[in-house]
């Protein structure tokens, strides 16, 4: 969620944000100087990947580039942009995640320039990178790989196969066609999910109040067509849609780790990579930490999309955004440096270092190698990304409803608590008159 900080800790927290320690310099100058916030990438070789084409833009264009790596650990990153939005000083230019950028929107400065410059390469975006970062039709922030993911499952081969008679490695092989997309819902899933169950290695998916435990719980309850607030602000949680959501639910949560309540970001990549469980909902990072501490498990492990529901196919995504603060005192080589950044060949590099893991949010880019080659297994990546044969809809959990009830929605794990109460015993009205007064409050 959104830290809070006063005004005097935020001009405190602002002025020592623009003297954070350099990573990058080029002191040619003849353009300036800029500077820029990335995250601190989960894949370390993304840092270095990302400096050295920062390293080459600044020698080509001869301007002085500042480049800091802020953390996610300890809200770093959001506590510093906040500050740095409230006393309207410190970097050029800012990275922010899914939510971050709609929050935003009123301190950047547009960027219809830098995308209409972008297509004619690259193309457009997916829908959810527009619904985070458009306002009033123009472009507040260009969407990038860099930090971005798709959140669809991974799969243990040998225990969906002994256990759940499942065979990922033919239902989704490595090569463009999915034969078992017609038999992947959710009814599949939940018959997979109480087998896996039974030998001792359920789906390690959470109920808890985080990132991870909102994106698969929206991944279902989109699939089912259930919005628990409309693109317009209204409540719909008491709709046929929302309650067949639950009713599913209602059957799954039963099989699914007892300690789920309390599950956190970290809690399925641990039961995954300990070889504890038979499914996830999470990027490669768990997969390539699997190869290197536990590597019976990396080896045997697969990557695939969500089962359909009734409304369709989706796939929780988690974005990120380059952005140029309103009070940027050199804007224009911030935008250049992010239009560098945004070009394909940039991205691909950085998807190569991390391994796979920045997921671009550009449909044409969905083709790069490294999702071919990266294993072990090879091929194990090949359906990580969203190919146009897996006819999957992204999505960022908490949406159609306006971003400033959506965050809250995706913050406060309205829907995975929504799971986590029917686990309790509690009844389907119950939970939806419960979340019919939560969402009330999101609005006031």
């Amino acid at each position: 969620m959104v830290s809070k900080v006063t005004r005097r800790r935020a001009l405190k927290i602002g002025a020592a944000a623009s003297a954070l320690p350099l990573v990058h310099i080029r002191t040619a100058g003849a353009a300036g100087k800029v500077s820029i916030v990335f995250y601190d990438a989960w894949v370390p070789a993304g840092n270095i990947a990302l400096k050295k084409q920062v390293d080459a833009f600044a020698e080509k264009n001869k301007v002085e580039v500042q480049a800091d790596f802020l953390s996610t650990a300890n809200n770093q990153i959001v506590i510093t942009e906040n500050a740095e939005a409230q006393a309207k000083a410190g970097h050029d230019a800012y990275s922010f995640a899914t939510w971050e950028a709609p929050s935003h929107l009123d301190d950047l400065e547009p960027m219809d320039d830098v995308m209409a410059r972008l297509a004619p390469k690259i193309g457009q975006p997916n829908a959810t990178a527009a619904y985070l970062a458009k306002k009033d039709g123009h472009w507040m922030a260009v969407p990038t790989s860099s930090g971005a993911q798709v959140k669809g499952p991974c799969g243990r081969i040998s225990i969906l196969r002994d256990a759940a008679g499942l065979d990922v490695t033919k239902m989704f092989p490595a090569s463009p066609s999915s034969p078992g997309l017609d038999t992947w819902n959710w009814d599949t899933f939940l018959k997979a999910a109480e087998a896996c169950a039974k030998v001792g290695k359920p789906f390690g998916i959470g109920l808890g109040t985080t990132g991870d435990s909102s994106d698969s719980a929206g991944c279902l309850f989109a699939s089912f067509g259930a919005e628990l607030v409309n693109a317009k602000g209204d409540l719909t949680v008491r709709t046929d849609a929302v309650r067949q959501a639950l009713e599913y639910a209602q059957r799954l949560v039963k099989f699914l780790p007892s300690n789920a309540v309390s599950y956190d970001d970290a809690s399925n990549n641990r039961v995954l990579i300990s070889g504890q469980s038979a499914l996830i909902f999470n990027p490669p990072s768990a997969w390539a930490v699997a190869v290197h501490d536990n590597p019976p498990v990396g080896a045997d492990c697969w990557h695939f999309p969500p089962p359909a529901g009734p409304k369709g196919r989706f796939v929780p995504i988690a974005a990120y955004f380059w952005g140029v603060w309103k009070f940027a005192k050199n804007k224009s080589a911030a935008k250049d440096l992010i239009e560098y950044l945004s070009q394909r060949e940039q991205s691909e590099e950085r998807c190569n270092a991390t391994m796979g893991y920045d997921m671009p949010p550009w449909p044409s880019m969905m083709d790069f190698k490294v999702w071919e080659t990266e294993g072990p297994p090879q091929g194990t990546l090949y359906n990580y990304p969203i190919r146009p044969w897996h006819k999957d809809v992204p999505l960022v959990s908490g949406s159609p409803a306006p971003p400033s009830i959506g965050v809250e929605i995706y913050n406060r794990g309205t829907m995975p608590t929504m799971m986590a109460k029917l686990l309790s015993g509690q009844s389907i009205n119950d939970v939806m008159a419960w979340a019919e007064n939560e969402l009330e409050g999101f609005k006031r």
